[in-house]
């Protein structure tokens, strides 16, 4: 089946405004463990309800890049797990490899003006195509230097702004890129040490932020706002400080602590700083043992999926996790999953800006 995609309208963030006037609040963190274990998490933060919900994807499902004539195409090889926002596009999710994509906020991000003659993509499939096409970060990485395309925005509904974000991948290996389109150019920072991110600054000044606090010292003090320098402080030290275990489902427990402590509580409101946002829910990816572990703040419940108990041949149905009527899970959901009411369709961009 091809699936086409429709407008952009990422759910993943709310509007981060500068690193000073704190805004939206997504974090993400990788935890390694003993014997390879490795876990991604990431908190989600939006100030009205996002509507989020859980796909299933099989491999074998043909897409269209969402950007016009130019647009990429391409058939997925791995089936994956998505959490989907707005109705609209993926946020998060992990293949059946342990490859993990997720979409934070990034003010600062600026697409080109011009893609000229290379293929184009939308926003709204950027994470998706990842998740796809690449086992591992250096395949993903390899892929893209040898073969670049160009990501496309556009305004998100009922608002003149766009939607700029910046994306990580992290894979069962423990290695982790980070994407970002800085003044028009794409720029990659590939590594195992690159275990944090949060929103803005762009990640070589975040980068700075951590190295300053770490002659500080986090047993001495940390910095204890929403403010994503502040948060990414506090992750960096923590994701560190937390014990070292090779046991999956305590390093899933230790993982969800560290996004506690950097959630946002549910309904603050600071006067003079009107845009922050609640943490909606927090996910966090055992990348070993393939489970992707789902935490929603509103219905105090965590459930999990279970990859290699999951249906990813080619021509299995897409499946959704009935959500949104009250429904409260708790452990393993994966027979939960029902055949898709629709066909999910992500967001597209016009051919032209």
């Amino acid at each position: 089946m091809r699936i086409n995609l429709q407008r952009v309208v990422f759910g993943v963030a709310a509007a981060l405004l500068s690193t000073v006037t704190a805004a939206d609040a997504c974090t993400r963190v990788v935890y390694h463990g003993n014997d390879g274990l490795v876990i991604t998490g990431r908190t989600m933060d939006w100030k009205e309800p996002m509507h989020s919900r859980l796909w299933i994807f099989p491999r074998g499902l043909s897409y269209d890049g969402g950007a016009g004539l130019n647009s990429i195409r391409w058939t997925s090889k791995y089936g994956s797990v998505v959490v989907t926002s707005m109705d609209s596009a993926v946020s998060d999710g992990m293949n059946q490899k342990g490859l993990v994509a997720n979409m934070l906020w990034l003010a600062g991000s600026k697409y080109p003006d011009d893609c000229g003659n290379e293929p184009r993509l939308s926003l709204a499939a950027w994470a998706q195509y990842f998740l796809d096409n690449f086992a591992t970060v250096k395949e993903a990485v390899a892929a893209f230097q040898s073969h670049p395309f160009c990501v496309v925005s556009d305004r998100m509904p009922g608002s003149n702004r766009y939607t700029t974000l910046h994306l990580s991948l992290s894979d069962a290996q423990g290695n982790s890129a980070i994407f970002e389109y800085i003044n028009g150019k794409v720029v990659i920072h590939e590594g195992r040490d690159y275990q944090v991110m949060t929103n803005d600054p762009e990640y070589s000044e975040q980068l700075a932020i951590q190295k300053y606090w770490s002659q500080i010292g986090g047993t001495t003090f940390l910095p204890g706002t929403n403010r994503p320098a502040d948060r990414f402080a506090r992750a960096a030290f923590y994701i560190h400080a937390i014990p070292k275990t090779a046991h999956q489902l305590q390093g899933v427990a230790e993982v969800m602590s560290v996004l506690n402590n950097i959630s946002v509580p549910i309904g603050i409101s600071t006067p003079d700083q009107p845009h922050i946002s609640s943490t909606r829910w927090r996910v966090v990816a055992d990348q070993t043992g393939l489970r992707y572990y789902y935490n929603s703040v509103t219905s105090m419940s965590t459930f999990w999926v279970d990859l290699n108990k999951a249906d990813l041949k080619k021509g299995a149905p897409i499946l959704q996790l009935p959500m949104g009527n009250s429904q409260v899970y708790s452990g393993d959901v994966t027979a939960d999953f029902k055949p898709a009411p629709h066909q999910f369709e992500f967001a597209t961009v016009p051919q032209e800006k």
